[in-house]
């Protein structure tokens, strides 16, 4: 192995994935890890469950700690990045590489303007603003309804709150399909969501914080707390200027290089589907498995297998456990390969049972590992 220096420039899951993965592939160089938090690598999964409820602490959620041998750097974000003289840029000072990873992730997608203070769930400081926030609340309305807006509600809910769900579609369809998201969504009103279609955007209402949203047709919402749950922003503004193909993301090959000695990893990648189309697959899994990926690639090169998408996530909300591989956002009626939706635990299969292109488990014991399996080979193939 020629790299003597490797620099990871995140503090994410993909980060903390890419330092193990170096030590698991025997590479015994200097490990610099550039983090922009306070706090060091934790999993961001229970902070729209756990962490906002209350029940559970930053100490909770920290992943296992990293090796005295790493130089891990908190509160200290790449600046701009320098690839041929291999410098990153920090507020502290340059810090050099020969080999580099990228994974600065994402940040939440605001909607609101320079005057207002929008709360958001991203990092573990905003989940830190928004648990105060709500606990002194006692409506709340949040804007957005795919997992992370929904598990909001669900938790805030739970904690007795007053709670309305807007977004531009009935939630959780354009992920999980008219029948899951009806499953699911009926389940939530039940336990006293409301939830709004608007047809076009919204507008937040209240300054410095907002405290309702103006529908497009006039209609005017009012809570204790506006909640924005509508999406994330990669973080490649240091990139600028670099030479890194940005579109969207950090653009990353199939073997998720960048440049030479340069890897990706994580929410802040992008990646050809083989008909032009670059995509995003801002979910835990991809974020871990493309960070091995990546790895071996900065060490092996061309040896190194491609990374192939996992085609997995998952979502826990309304004592609702779905989890859920290949497409998103199946049509038509399922087969059901096991239980059924009216018992409340079932296995389903979009088209057929024979060459499933998605497989959900909604409340099903089917772990992740033999949903996969599921899946029709050409549907693996093509991921």
């Amino acid at each position: 192995m020629s790299l003597r220096q490797v620099v990871v420039v995140g503090g994410s899951i993909a980060a903390l994935t890419a330092v193990e993965m170096l030590r698991m592939e025997e590479f015994d160089g200097r490990i610099t890890v550039l983090s922009d938090e306070e706090v060091p690598p934790y999993t961001r999964v229970p902070l729209s469950k756990g962490v906002l409820a209350g029940t559970e602490s930053i100490d909770d959620i920290v992943l296992a700690p990293l090796s005295d041998d790493v130089d891990l750097r908190l509160r200290t974000p790449a600046t701009a990045l320098d690839i041929e003289a291999q410098v990153v840029h920090t507020p502290a000072g340059p810090v050099r590489y020969d080999g580099l990873v990228i994974a600065t992730g994402a940040r939440a997608r605001r909607l609101g303007g320079p005057d207002q203070v929008e709360r958001v769930l991203r990092s573990h400081d905003d989940c830190v603003r928004l648990r105060d926030d709500l606990a002194a609340a006692s409506s709340v309305i949040i804007v957005g309804g795919g997992f992370l807006g929904m598990e909001v509600a669900s938790t805030a809910r739970a904690l007795g709150k007053d709670v309305t769900v807007v977004d531009l579609a009935p939630p959780l369809d354009r992920l999980l399909g008219t029948v899951v998201g009806g499953r699911v969504r009926s389940v939530a009103t039940q336990a006293g969501v409301r939830i709004v279609v608007t047809d076009g955007g919204v507008r937040l209402l209240g300054a410095p914080t907002p405290t309702g949203v103006e529908l497009v047709d006039g209609t005017h919402l009012e809570a204790d707390l506006v909640v924005s749950a509508v999406g994330d922003v990669p973080n490649v503004e240091w990139l600028a200027g670099s030479g890194v193909q940005l579109h969207g993301g950090v653009v990353v090959d199939h073997h998720c290089r960048v440049a030479p000695n340069v890897v990706a990893a994580g929410d802040v990648t992008v990646m050809s589907q083989g008909n032009g189309d670059l995509t995003r697959s801002p979910h835990w899994t991809n974020a871990v498995d493309q960070a091995r990926a990546a790895i071996r690639a900065l060490l092996h090169g061309d040896e190194a297998a491609p990374y192939r998408p996992s085609q997995y996530c998952w979502t826990e909300q309304f004592g609702l456990d779905v989890k859920l591989v290949g497409d998103l956002d199946p049509q038509g009626e399922p087969t059901v390969l096991d239980g059924s939706l009216e018992q409340g635990s079932a296995l389903l299969a979009w088209p057929d049972a024979t060459a499933p292109r998605t497989v959900i488990a909604l409340n099903h014991h089917t772990p992740p590992a033999k949903l996969k399996r599921l899946l029709r080979p050409t549907a693996q193939a093509r991921a």
